[in-house]
């Protein structure tokens, strides 16, 4: 959305593009006061005026309501109450799912009127829910990406919170729904959104930001010699994070020699369980956080391997930044991976949760630095050809354009 944001900034600099969004910094602060959140209230950043609202709390169980308050509205959505008292119902609870009563507020007294609105992502209904009732007052153009998260395709665990009722009737009456994939539009075309409001974008990527690195200096400064796997992404079960980790334990005891390197956003439970790892696997791993720009740079030149094998992507864009440093990639038959890594032609897939198979196949990547190689160069050309942000923007402004009577 940033880059979207900055791109129409520079594509229509006499128009006005603001952003709204949370003062959240980490995920979990939408429900634990104790993560952290970013203390600007306004700024303006590449042309585009940014306007930050807090995320607020409900007293005594602030840690279990915002959790909470999801499993009603899914227990809602998948009831029998007939949908003209269910989606009302939905609609006013969604509210609170993250509260962020200053957002709304802000949208009602604004003096000048949005041409067009594009909110993101299911399943943070309240920021969704404050465009859609702008849109809908001041006759504004309201267009949704809603990132939906498949999951794996037995399993609707993950994906029943990304299309509830209310969100689908939202999907269903916007001028313009953008997916990720052609997996997640044919999911939701089955869902009764309508096939021509639907367009398939993607995410893009700037080269500039990725490529360069000095994956030499990364291996002196954190000691890393031999083989090396990574993962660049928040750090949590759903993320396949925990079964990479099993994955090169099963190695190690195999007498494999490789180091794993860990960056990004942590989620307390997987702190929990990197803590209880024995101590000679922790001295195998290199469990970075977050990483600045740079080092991220440098983190792709070095690595051999990249290892996301999630079950909550509704894309993926790392999978992008690793092939375009032509590296090989290994991700899950879950979302919307299977959609975008061609399985034994850029990468490899395996089904969400199987440490064995993932094992082997890391080991089979690392041990054939040929079909490692080859893997890489045929991601980075799909990555050139098809997800630049040039590209990428392009689909989207077309549309923009399309909807505001400008083509």
């Amino acid at each position: 959305m940033q880059q979207l944001a900055e791109k129409l900034a520079a594509a229509e600099p006499a128009s006005a593009v603001s952003v709204y969004t949370t003062n959240a910094w980490d995920l979990e602060h939408f429900w634990s006061a104790r993560r952290r959140t970013i203390q600007e209230t306004t700024g303006r950043l590449n042309g585009v005026e940014i306007r930050r609202f807090p995320v607020r709390r409900v007293p005594l169980v602030s840690p279990l309501f915002y959790p909470g308050m999801r499993r009603v509205l899914s227990i809602l959505s998948e009831s029998h109450v007939p949908d003209g008292l269910a989606i009302p119902a939905l609609n006013q609870l969604c509210r609170l799912t993250p509260l962020v009563p200053a957002l709304g507020r802000e949208l009602k007294r604004r003096e000048t009127t949005f041409d067009l609105v594009h909110a993101a992502n299911a399943p943070l209904d309240s920021l969704i829910r404050a465009a859609f009732d702008y849109s809908r007052k001041h006759d504004a153009a309201f267009v949704l990406t809603p990132f939906v998260h498949l999951g794996e395709p037995a399993n609707p665990a993950v994906r029943r919170f990304y299309t509830m009722r209310h969100q689908l009737a939202w999907m269903k009456q916007a001028d313009a729904v953008f997916t990720m994939t052609t997996l997640e539009r044919d999911f939701l075309l089955e869902k009764g959104v309508p096939g021509a409001k639907m367009h398939v974008v993607g995410v893009g990527i700037n080269p500039s930001e990725i490529e360069g690195g000095d994956g030499r200096a990364f291996r002196e400064k954190h000691r890393i010699e031999g083989p090396m796997v990574f993962f660049q992404g928040t750090a949590a079960f759903d993320k396949g994070t925990h079964h990479t980790v099993q994955a090169m334990q099963r190695l190690w005891k195999e007498g494999f020699e490789a180091t794993l390197v860990i960056a990004g956003p942590v989620m307390t439970h997987f702190q929990r369980f990197f803590d209880e790892l024995p101590g000679q696997d922790r001295q195998r791993i290199r469990f970075l956080g977050f990483i600045s720009p740079e080092e991220k740079r440098n983190l792709f030149a070095a690595g051999d391997l990249f290892v996301m094998p999630s079950r909550t992507d509704s894309f993926g864009i790392v999978y992008m930044e690793a092939w375009l440093c032509g590296k090989p990639v290994i991700g899950a038959r879950a979302g919307g991976v299977p959609a975008v890594i061609s399985d034994e032609q850029d990468g490899l897939l395996v089904e969400f949760g199987s440490i064995e198979d993932l094992a082997s196949k890391i080991k089979t990547l690392l041990g054939q630095p040929e079909l490692a190689a080859r893997f890489g160069q045929a991601g980075r050309a799909k990555v050139l050809e098809q997800y630049t942000w040039q590209v990428v923007f392009g689909k989207v402004y077309s549309v923009y354009r399309q909807i505001l009577g400008d083509s």
